[in-house]
């Protein structure tokens, strides 16, 4: 078959395009997958670094020692390292959810429109998996609750902000509206710019 402008249209609306939404998701997803992925890995293959983070932050001994708080601290070691195995645990299972999704992502550029629903609610499992430990566990129960801000050497505040700020934008950039197409073409449904 001879080459058409017709038919090479068709062909590269099929063929990836660097700069398409879907590709971004996909990578966005993937880089995130990456990154929890490699946490829960160094947390199960280095166990007892961050063990030590999550026991010093539950005991709350490293913060002011206000006394009108300090009723809040967890200093059963049971019942520290039973928060931190769940930490584990929730990343461990996210880290799956967004390698799924990422892989998801990934066989809807070879669809044609197919499968990016999928891609998009398995992603969105994930990231607000993460945006619970990050933002609710972290930040919130660890950050303010158990005071970890008042730390010196075991706040994690920052980390976690950070986790739960790019977590946030990679969700806001799945849920703009795309046709899920591989081509860079505006979808059908995308507001045009204001002239």
């Amino acid at each position: 078959m001879t080459p058409t402008p017709a038919n090479r249209k068709q062909r590269d609306d099929r063929g990836l395009t660097l700069g398409a939404p879907t590709v971004a998701a996909a990578v966005l997803t993937g880089v995130i997958a990456l990154y929890i992925a490699l946490v829960a890995f160094g947390n199960i293959t280095d166990f007892g670094t961050n063990q030590q983070y999550v026991r010093h932050v539950l005991a709350m001994d490293t913060t002011f020692k206000d006394e009108d708080i300090m009723w809040r601290a967890i200093e059963s070691r049971a019942l520290q390292d039973t928060a931190y195995v769940a930490i584990v645990a929730w990343e461990t299972v996210a880290a799956l959810v967004l390698v799924t999704a990422t892989v998801l992502w990934c066989g809807a550029l070879r669809s044609r429109g197919g499968g990016h629903a999928r891609a998009r609610r398995l992603s969105t499992v994930g990231l607000l998996m993460l945006m619970l430990l990050f933002g609710g566990g972290f930040i919130g129960i660890g950050g303010e609750w158990f005071a970890m801000w008042q730390s010196k050497d075991w706040n994690g505040v920052d980390a976690a902000t950070r986790v739960f700020t790019l977590c946030g934008i990679v969700l806001l950039f799945i849920h703009l509206p795309f046709t899920g197409r591989a081509s860079a073409a505006p979808a059908p449904d995308a507001v045009p710019p204001h002239e």
